[in-house]
């Protein structure tokens, strides 16, 4: 499957390791269809123990350089509307709250929204 998805010219995956372990990731998954190639889809995590370390910034610093390189105008992502460090993180990165899904997911038994947000480069 990885080796499927990086053979996308508008994908990749970045990874974060700290004493050989992996503490963190970002996904960045291109549009398929010639009207979205220039957008992505963001999935990012970092484990809690390793946050506020600046690994969460700097895998965005990395997918921005990589986005330049290859002409990605517009990456978006979604998040729980409560995870207020991690929307911080997207803020300070730039990105900005484009709508609300509501009811969106089920975590732990119970309904959760997520914020849309995106960044235009």
């Amino acid at each position: 499957m990885i080796t499927t998805f990086l053979k996308m010219p508008n994908s990749t995956i970045l990874v974060a390791e700290q004493d050989g372990q992996l503490v963190g990731h970002l996904s960045v998954i291109g549009g398929s269809v010639n009207r979205k190639k220039h957008s992505a889809y963001l999935a990012v995590g970092v484990l809690r123990s390793y946050g506020n370390q600046g690994i969460g910034t700097s895998l965005f610093e990395e997918m921005e350089n990589w986005a330049a390189r290859i002409s990605i105008k517009r990456v978006e992502l979604t998040v729980m509307t409560h995870n207020e460090t991690a929307i911080s993180l997207y803020k300070k990165m730039g990105f900005k709250i484009e709508g609300k899904k509501i009811c969106s997911l089920v975590v732990d038994g119970k309904l959760v929204d997520e914020y849309y947000m995106g960044k235009v480069f």
